[in-house]
C-alpha cells in the first residue's frame, strides 16, 4: 500500500486499484483540499496578525506605519516633502499599494505626535477628509526624530523584495503605543488601545521608576467626557463610556462644545436626527457651526424641558456610547493580550535598555577615539615617524612602527593592531608639523571626562532615564496637557427621559388598551418604551409594555404610566376578603415587577373584590366614609377612616382590618396631603447631578416651590428647582437650599472704581444667572461668608505698609441691601491683603420672651440678657 507523502493517507487511486504508470515509477501526489486549507488559512492568519493588524509592543508600530517613518527618515533634510512621494518611497519597503500606505500616513498624521503637516489634512472633529497627497506636505516631528530613530540601536532586515533594509521594530524610547492608541482587527482577534496622555504617560513612566504606584486613563483628542470605572486597565471585558459635552446656551437652546472619541460632527447629528425622527427627543432645528472647535446648536420645540433632553440626547444617540478596549499586542512573533499598565512598564523597562545601549556605544566610541588619539600622540611627540624613513618595504614601516610603539602603550585600553599602525601612517606632515602636546592633552582628558560621565550615568541609569523623560516632557509636553475630562456619569433610564410620542387609549367596556384606539377613551401620553400598571376589580394587577392594542381584561380599575423603582406614589386600597369575608384596608406602592406577571393585592380568596382605590403620586392619605350594611344590631352604620393612620407597606402585606361588617359603600370625604414628608435631596459632586440615594452632599429637606441656590466659580449665582433631571456645570462653588433670608456677605475688588468693596446681601434671584459682583469681569472676588457677624482684616502695602492692621465688623460698616448694589468702600488705601478672622459672637434678643417689668417690684432686679 502506497502514502502519499504529502499528507500520509493512502491515495483514492491505490484503493480503487486504478493507478497506472505512465512513464515512471513515481506515485502521483494527491494534496486534499482540507490540508490545504489549514496550513494556508494558518499562514494567512499569521500574516495578518503580525504583519497589517496589531502592533508590536517594542515599538507600538504597526509594519505600515514603521516604514512610513522609516521612509520619512531617510528623506529627511529637515524641509517639507510631498505625500506623493513619500508614499512612493515606502512603496519599496511596504508589499501593498500606495492606498493603504496614504490612509496610514494620514492618521499618523492626524495624531499630531510624530509628523509634522503641512496642507489640509483633514479634519477629525467634523470627518474631512484630506486633500489629495500631491497637494499636501509633511515632515518628522522634532519629537519623531529625538525619541524614535537611532541606527546604532536598530535591528534590521531585508525587504519584502530583498533590496533594501528596513528595521524589525525601531529603537522607540517613549511609551508610544498608548499615546497614540490602535485598533486594527485581524484573524480570529482584534486589537484596541485608547489614546492616553502624553505628559500623563511620562509622569507614569517616572513614577514606576521610582517604584512608585501609578494609574493611567484615556485621554482623546476630541475632548469630551470619560467614565473609567470599568476601564479594567485596557483589557479584554472592560469598557469605557464617552460623552459629549453639552452646554446650555438658554432654556430653548443647547451646545454641544466638545464630542465624544471616534464619532465626527456628522455622524452625531446623524443620530441626532434620527433619535428626533423616531419621537425620542423633540428638536425644531440643528445648526453646525464647527470649525477650529465644535459647536453644533440645537433649539428645542417649545414647551421641552432642556435638562431632559441633555439627558435624552446621551440616552438615545450617539452624545454618549460605550468603547470596550482590548490591549493585544505582538510580542516575540506572538499576539498577546497586556494591560496598559503592563505595556507601560514594559516600555519604561525598553527606554532603560535603549538609554544604557546608546550610552556603551558612545563609551565605546570615546573609548576608540581616546585610544587613537594617544596613539598619534605618541608617534608624533616622541617622532617614531622619522624611524621610517630609511624603510624601503610597507612590512617594514609597519614593524618599525610597532616597534617604536611598544614601550608607550602599556597604558592604552587595549592592544595596537596592524589598522591602528595603518592610520598613523596616514597622518599628513603638515599636521605634524603643526601638531601642539598641549591640546593633544586637552582633547584627552575631555574624552576622559566624559566617559567617566557616561561610566556614571551606566551605574545610576535609572536616575538617568528619569531625567531623560523630564527633558522630553520639558521640550514637548507643552500644549499636550489632558482635554478628555474624567467623570462619573449617572446611569440615565430612557423611560423617564423620552419625549411622549404617543398618547394612550382605553376602551372599557371591551378590555383594550393601545396607542391605536384613537376612536376610545384618552388615557394619557406616553412614549413607545414605556410600561404601564393595570388594576383589575378581582385585586389582579400587572404592568405591560405600552403596544399599539391589547387585550388587559374588564373590570379595570385604575391604569397610569408605571415609574419602576418610584416609592412616592402610594396605592390606598380598600378590599374585600372573599364573597362576605372581612374589609381590609392597605397602603403599598410598587416598585418593581416582572413584565405580565400577574400579581395580587388581596389574599385570593375566591370573590375578593376591590372596593376602594386611591392613586397618590407622593403619598397622599385621604380621609373617607365607610357606610356599612344595616345587619343585626349594629347602631353604627357609617364612620370615617383616615389612610394617614395606615402605615405604608410592601404589596405584598395583607393590609389592616377596617370593617368585619360587609360595606356597602365607601365615599371621598377629605382629599389628603402628603405623609412622606419633604424630599430628602442629596448632591453627587462626581456627576454633578441630585439624587436621593444619599450619594454625595446633602442639601435638605424639600417641598414645594423649595428651591437651590448655586453660586459659581465666576461670581454669579442662580436659582434651580429640586428636579432630579437638573444638570450642573462643574464650576459649582456653593450649593444649598435656598433661604430667602439669608444675608451674604463679599469682599471684592471692583474694577470699574479701582477700589476694595464690601457688601452684605440676600441671594433674591430666579433661574437666570447673575453676577452679585457687577458685570465687569476684570472685578475680582476676595471672599464670599455667610457667616452672620463675619469680621475682615485688612493689611495694607505701597506706601502705607507701616499702617496698622484695621479690623472691620461687617453688620457694623453696611446694612444689607440689594446683590444688585456695589455696597461700601472700604479703603482708599493701598491694599496688600484682605482676609477673613473669626466671626463676632453675639447673643440674640427674642421679642417673644422679652419680660414685662411693669409690676416688678423696684427691689428685685430683672435680667434681660442682650
Amino acid at each position: 500500500m502506497s502514502i502519499d507523502e504529502t499528507n500520509g493517507l493512502e491515495t483514492p487511486e491505490e484503493k480503487d486499484g486504478h493507478n497506472e504508470e505512465k512513464g515512471s515509477e513515481a506515485l502521483r501526489k494527491v494534496t486534499y483540499l482540507s490540508g490545504m486549507y489549514e496550513n494556508w488559512f494558518l499562514d494567512y492568519a499569521s500574516y495578518v496578525i503580525l504583519e497589517r493588524a496589531v502592533p508590536y509592543v517594542n515599538d507600538g508600530l504597526k509594519p505600515v506605519q514603521r516604514r512610513i517613518l522609516h521612509s520619512m527618515k531617510k528623506l529627511d533634510d529637515g524641509r517639507y516633502n510631498k505625500v506623493a512621494n513619500i508614499i512612493g518611497n515606502t512603496m519599496q519597503y511596504h508589499p501593498h499599494g500606495d492606498a493603504s500606505i496614504g490612509d496610514a500616513l494620514v492618521q499618523l498624521g492626524q495624531k499630531d505626535l510624530l509628523i509634522d503637516m503641512q496642507g489640509n489634512w483633514g479634519n477629525i472633529l467634523t470627518g474631512d477628509s484630506a486633500a489629495a497627497p500631491r497637494y499636501i506636505e509633511a515632515r518628522l516631528s522634532k519629537f519623531a526624530l529625538e525619541v524614535l530613530f537611532n541606527a546604532k540601536t536598530t535591528n534590521w532586515k531585508q525587504s519584502y523584495d530583498g533590496r533594501n533594509k528596513e528595521p524589525i521594530t525601531l529603537p522607540v524610547k517613549f511609551p508610544l503605543l498608548l499615546a497614540q492608541g490602535v485598533e486594527g482587527i485581524a484573524v480570529g482577534l482584534a486589537s484596541k488601545i485608547l489614546p492616553h496622555n502624553f505628559n500623563e504617560l511620562i509622569a507614569a513612566c517616572i513614577a514606576y521608576l521610582k517604584d512608585e504606584e501609578f494609574e493611567i486613563y484615556p485621554d482623546f483628542p476630541t475632548a469630551g467626557m470619560v467614565d473609567v470605572s470599568r476601564y479594567n486597565d485596557g483589557l479584554r471585558g472592560g469598557a469605557v463610556k464617552v460623552r459629549a459635552r453639552i452646554e446650555k446656551v438658554d432654556n430653548k437652546t443647547l451646545k454641544i462644545v466638545e464630542i465624544p472619541f471616534g464619532k465626527t460632527t456628522s455622524t452625531l447629528i446623524e443620530s441626532i436626527i434620527k433619535a428626533n425622527d423616531k419621537g425620542k427627543i423633540k428638536i425644531k432645528k440643528i445648526d453646525d457651526n464647527t470649525a477650529a472647535d465644535v459647536e453644533i446648536l440645537i433649539h428645542l420645540a417649545s414647551g421641552i424641558s432642556s435638562d431632559k433632553t441633555i439627558d435624552a440626547l446621551y440616552a438615545f444617540t450617539d452624545c454618549e456610547y460605550s468603547i470596550s478596549p482590548n490591549a493585544c499586542v505582538v510580542e516575540d512573533d506572538v499576539p498577546k493580550f497586556i494591560g496598559v499598565q503592563e505595556i507601560l512598564k514594559r516600555s519604561a523597562d525598553k527606554t532603560v535598555d535603549l538609554l544604557k545601549l546608546e550610552l556603551e556605544i558612545r563609551k565605546a566610541e570615546l573609548e576608540e577615539a581616546w585610544h587613537y588619539a594617544s596613539l598619534e600622540r605618541i608617534f608624533i611627540e616622541n617622532r617614531i615617524y622619522r624611524d621610517i624613513e630609511e624603510c624601503e618595504t610597507w612590512e617594514s614601516v609597519i614593524e618599525t612602527i610597532d616597534i617604536g610603539l611598544k614601550p608607550h602603550t602599556k597604558h592604552l585600553m587595549r592592544a595596537v593592531n596592524e589598522e591602528d599602525i595603518v592610520r598613523l601612517t596616514e597622518i599628513k606632515i603638515k599636521r605634524i608639523s603643526k601638531f601642539d602636546i598641549n591640546k593633544a592633552t586637552d582633547f584627552i582628558k575631555s574624552i576622559e571626562d566624559e566617559i567617566e560621565e557616561i561610566k556614571v550615568h551606566i551605574a545610576n541609569i535609572i536616575p538617568f532615564t528619569i531625567r531623560y523623560f523630564q527633558s522630553i516632557k520639558k521640550k514637548y509636553g507643552k500644549g499636550k496637557e489632558r482635554k478628555t475630562e474624567i467623570r462619573s456619569f449617572d446611569s440615565i433610564v430612557a423611560s423617564k427621559v423620552v419625549v411622549a410620542n404617543e398618547k394612550l387609549y382605553v376602551n372599557y367596556a371591551e378590555g383594550f388598551l393601545g396607542t391605536s384606539l384613537k376612536k376610545d377613551e384618552y388615557l394619557c401620553d406616553c412614549s413607545d418604551i414605556d410600561d404601564v400598571i393595570i388594576f383589575r376589580k378581582d385585586g389582579s394587577y400587572f404592568i405591560t409594555k405600552v403596544t399599539d392594542k391589547l387585550f388587559i381584561g374588564q373590570n379595570i380599575v385604575h391604569i397610569s404610566i408605571f415609574r419602576k423603582n418610584d416609592k412616592r406614589t402610594i396605592y390606598n386600597v380598600v378590599y374585600r376578603d372573599g364573597k362576605a369575608g372581612v374589609t381590609y384596608a392597605k397602603r403599598f406602592n410598587v416598585t418593581g415587577l416582572t413584565r405580565d406577571k400577574e400579581y395580587n393585592l388581596t389574599k385570593e380568596t375566591l370573590g375578593s373584590r376591590i372596593i376602594y382605590f386611591s392613586s397618590n403620586p407622593n403619598g397622599e392619605a385621604e380621609i373617607i366614609r365607610v357606610l356599612l350594611k344595616p345587619q343585626g344590631r349594629i347602631k353604627k352604620l357609617n364612620f370615617e377612616y383616615n389612610f394617614a393612620d395606615l402605615l405604608i407597606k410592601g404589596r405584598a402585606s395583607m393590609g389592616n382590618i377596617l370593617s368585619r361588617t360587609p360595606v356597602q359603600k365607601i365615599t371621598l370625604k377629605q382629599e389628603g396631603i402628603s405623609t412622606l414628608g419633604g424630599r430628602k435631596v442629596w448632591f453627587d459632586p462626581d456627576v454633578l447631578r441630585l439624587n436621593t440615594e444619599k450619594r454625595g452632599d446633602f442639601i435638605g429637606e424639600f417641598i414645594g416651590e423649595d428651591q437651590i441656590l448655586v453660586v459659581l466659580r465666576n461670581n454669579t449665582f442662580y436659582l434651580s428647582s429640586f428636579d432630579l433631571s437638573n444638570h450642573y456645570s462643574d464650576q459649582i462653588s456653593i450649593i444649598e437650599k435656598f433661604d430667602m433670608n439669608k444675608v451674604w456677605t463679599a469682599v471684592f475688588f471692583d474694577a470699574d472704581q479701582g477700589y476694595y468693596y464690601l457688601k452684605r446681601f440676600t441671594m433674591d434671584g430666579n433661574s437666570k444667572t447673575q453676577s452679585f459682583i457687577g458685570d465687569n469681569k476684570a472685578s475680582k472676588l476676595v471672599c464670599l461668608s455667610d457667616e452672620v457677624y463675619p469680621q475682615f482684616q485688612i493689611k495694607y502695602g505701597g506706601s502705607q505698609a507701616d499702617r496698622p492692621l484695621d479690623i472691620i465688623d461687617a453688620e457694623e460698616f453696611i446694612t444689607v441691601k440689594s446683590f444688585k448694589a456695589r455696597g461700601k468702600r472700604l479703603t482708599t488705601y493701598d491694599v496688600a491683603k484682605i482676609k477673613e478672622i473669626e466671626p463676632l459672637v453675639r447673643e440674640e434678643l427674642e421679642d417673644a420672651e422679652l419680660v414685662d417689668d411693669t409690676n416688678v417690684p423696684d427691689d428685685i432686679e430683672v435680667n434681660i440678657e442682650a
